[in-house]
């Protein structure tokens, strides 16, 4: 009796502690500010508790939750471009995304410009959707919503209560806009979805249910109600009702109004990628031959030499400005967050540039050529005629022209790659593609002499363009894997089986084996064409090993998800052989729901339903471990990259332990029969994320993730729940523990079982 006293005092303390970890660490005021005649910027603060931090509006694809404005659709006002982060987000690599992000600590400030039609006084009501995190652990997602009426004379800015910022500054304000739950009330599902904005509806793709994001419980459990009303059937509901769809993540982290970030490293690789891929350039067929004649172009007619190299800088800096002034026109074109978020994910788009980037390597194959009008180039070939320094720049439009069925693959990669993302990134990307090809014209204009030493022209040139081809068609299958980032259809095994391929006719390429059209013979293979296929062989060889299972950590960011029907031999390698079960027991362990929607890292097989979990411990006499995470949690990522993946964490974890992932933040949709409404916070629980988080919030009084918690087969918690630990021992210890601990009580039940039998 006292032993069960202990125990029980004992989880009560911990219950009393994780109480105090349900974390609200922002607090959001909203207000504006008059610009002009109809215009207002309209202010989002947020105060953000240490160690916590949001991320940045614009950030790279496939990482966290960026911090994104949702408007309610009005004919009251316009958005004027994108939203401005005042606050300067600070770079940092993200491990478990394993990218850099943008990150708001303490105080942020966000504006946006809004048009506004007619006198007013105009109501803009909408939400500010983000995500915190902190070093070891993440919140799912959260809408705040907010309402600000705007009164054009006076200019005056009118804030909201700080304790209550889901509302407009005065009662009158907060009665005019209403409750969330009131604003989703109305309307059909139809209308509700209809609701959203035109970028919105882009973004939201109803295939990308699975791959949701996160958000918090209890007060935004409030907000999600109404945001997954709002979406409707076409607008899957995010964690625990976020409205969120993969698409949102967005890109970038440079905008208008925004101090220039280029000390972020990721734009900084994305201009030596387009400066190298400058470099490629030249050795194409179109280009390299045109070296020697277009300096002689520059010398001929010059009494004087320091004439001819400034007529060559000229011809240098005018290559720069013309692609340059390319990438500003792309840059403008990037209409808003919303637009680029959907250019970054939604499946129309996306499908378009793969169909581009399989023309552009088609054409590097020398299927076709991509041309210009020919007009186009008799017409600046006849203004660089004239000569003087406005020759000299007709002269670089020409070879921008001329060389354009060579490049113009290229530099489509690039645009392609940069659209969607920093408004920086299109006009980086091309300047350093500029300045790469331009350097050796002007260089050879200023030491001619250096011409003797280029190698003559010949079929090493075509070949360049092949390997071009056979690069760019790789980089295509990225595109697909953006239409299905689950991997339901393109797996992990068909993607890794292309890759192969495509490297092993690579290798044979360089070994003479394979030609494609204007292809020179091969007599002989050379030390350089050997090296390279030996390079495309062992990368074959490499991924090869990614079809049974091995991690390809190199690669990983590029591939899908592992599938649980894949073969792995690193499985294989650490998992003892086990007595084969009784038939109960595999009748019982066998999962059903939602192993459609979700996949186990490492191979691992396991459940994603907690009663279905249960089942299997019952008829196992296992230890149940549950793994409250997220499609968008970093620390989830990393726990299991870093512990989940050590030989002796994951033979545990597969002969030990039944393992159910709950998702807290999976928008899925459930049927209308499973709904329920929570006592936690009375509001009805529609989603899977929905049902997941409160059940972690009911039971562990927390809302934090990853949280992994032991249980026996009835369903009593063992131990004290986990959070993010990257100590492999210490994680081994706390499995131990627990599952002593359930095996200890699993004894304790039979033997008391044996008892009470003994003494009827």
């Amino acid at each position: 009796m006292i032993r069960h006293l202990t125990i029980s005092g004992f989880i009560l303390l911990t219950s009393l502690q994780l109480a105090a970890q349900i974390a609200d660490p922002v607090k959001w005021n909203f207000s504006y500010e008059v610009t002009g005649r109809q215009e207002a910027d309209l202010i989002f603060k947020a105060t953000i508790d240490p160690p916590w931090h949001l991320y940045s509006a614009y950030l790279p694809e496939g990482g966290p939750i960026a911090t994104q404005v949702h408007f309610e659709e009005s004919d009251a006002f316009t958005p004027v471009g994108k939203i401005v982060e005042v606050t300067r987000p600070k770079i940092k690599f993200d491990e478990g995304f394993q990218m850099e992000v943008g990150t708001l600590s303490g105080r942020a400030e966000l504006r946006q410009k809004v048009r506004l039609e007619g006198a007013g006084p105009h109501t803009l009501s909408g939400e500010v959707e983000f995500q915190v995190c902190d070093d070891v652990t993440c919140l799912p997602p959260k809408l705040e919503p907010f309402s600000i009426t705007v009164s054009l004379p006076g200019g005056t800015a009118s804030e909201s209560d700080a304790g209550r910022p889901s509302a407009a500054g005065t009662p009158e304000e907060r009665a005019a806009a209403g409750t969330p739950e009131e604003r989703a009330a109305a309307g059909t599902p139809e209308e509700r979805a209809a609701a959203r904005t035109p970028e919105e509806r882009a973004a939201t793709d109803p295939g990308d249910a699975g791959t949701a994001a996160m958000r918090t419980g209890n007060e935004t459990a409030a907000a999600s109600e109404a945001g997954a009303q709002r979406t409707g059937a076409s607008g899957a509901v995010t964690g625990t009702g976020a409205e969120r769809t993969t698409a949102e993540s967005g890109e970038g982290g440079a905008i208008a109004g925004v101090p220039a970030m280029e000390e972020e490293r990721s734009l900084w690789g994305f201009f030596w990628l387009a400066f190298g891929l400058g470099l490629l350039a030249l050795l194409t067929p179109c280009v390299f031959p045109m070296i020697p004649m277009t300096v002689s172009f520059f010398m001929q007619g010059s009494e004087r030499r320091t004439r001819g190299i400034f007529r060559g800088l000229i011809f240098g800096l005018s290559i720069v400005a013309i692609y340059t002034l390319l990438g500003v026109i792309v840059s403008i074109s990037n209409v808003g967050p919303n637009a680029a978020n959907a250019l970054s994910t939604h499946w129309i788009p996306n499908l378009i540039f793969f169909a581009l980037f399989v023309l552009f390597a088609f054409s590097f194959f020398g299927m076709f050529e991509l041309v210009l009008p020919s007009s186009w180039v008799n017409k600046a070939d006849s203004r660089a005629d004239r000569g003087g320094f406005g020759g000299a720049f007709f002269m670089a439009l020409t070879t921008v022209l001329v060389s354009f069925s060579c490049t113009g693959p290229i530099v489509g990669a690039l645009l392609v790659e940069a659209a969607g993302g920093l408004a920086l990134k299109p006009i980086l990307g091309m300047f350093g593609f500029a300045l790469a090809f331009a350097i050796p014209f002007t260089l050879f204009a200023i030491f001619p002499s250096w011409l003797k030493g280029l190698p003559k022209s010949g079929g090493w040139l075509n070949s360049v363009k092949v390997v071009l081809g056979f690069i760019v068609l790789a980089f295509s299958m990225k595109f697909l894997l953006a239409l299905d980032p689950a991997g339901r259809v393109l797996t992990r095994e068909l993607y890794l089986s292309i890759w192969i391929v495509l490297s092993i006719l690579l290798g044979l390429y360089f070994l003479g084996k394979i030609r494609f059209a204007h292809d020179s013979d091969v007599k002989h293979i050379t030390v350089p064409r050997l090296l390279l296929g030996v390079a495309s062989f062992t990368f074959a060889i490499y991924l090869f090993m990614g079809l049974f299972g091995y991690e390809l950590k190199r690669v990983a960011p590029l591939l899908p998800p592992k599938s649980e029907s894949m073969i792995d031999l690193t499985r294989e390698a650490v998992q003892p052989a086990a007595p084969v079960a009784a038939q109960p027991a595999i009748e019982a362990c066998v999962p059903g729901k939602y192993t459609d929607l979700f996949h186990m890292p490492h191979g691992l097989t396991g459940f994603y339903d907690l009663e279905e979990g249960l089942a299997c411990a019952a008829a196992t006499g296992k230890p149940v471990l549950i793994d409250f995470k997220g499609h968008f949690c970093s620390n989830c990522k990393k726990m299991e990259a870093s512990v989940w993946s050590d030989p002796e964490v994951l033979a545990m974890l597969m002969d030990e332990f039944v393992i159910v992932a709950l998702y807290t933040d999976d928008r899925t949709r459930l049927p209308e029969s499973e709904w329920y409404t929570s006592p936690e916070d009375g509001k009805v629980k529609k989603t899977i994320g929905q049902q997941n988080v409160d059940y972690e919030i009911r039971n562990f009084r927390t809302n934090t993730i990853p949280l992994y918690v032991i249980m026996d087969p009835d369903g009593n918690v063992a131990g004290n729940p986990k959070g993010t630990d990257l100590d492999v021992q210490s994680y081994l210890n706390w499995l131990n523990a627990g599952r002593d601990a359930v095996m200890q009580q699993v004894r304790n039940t039979v033997m008391q079982q044996d008892r009470d039998t003994v003494s009827q």
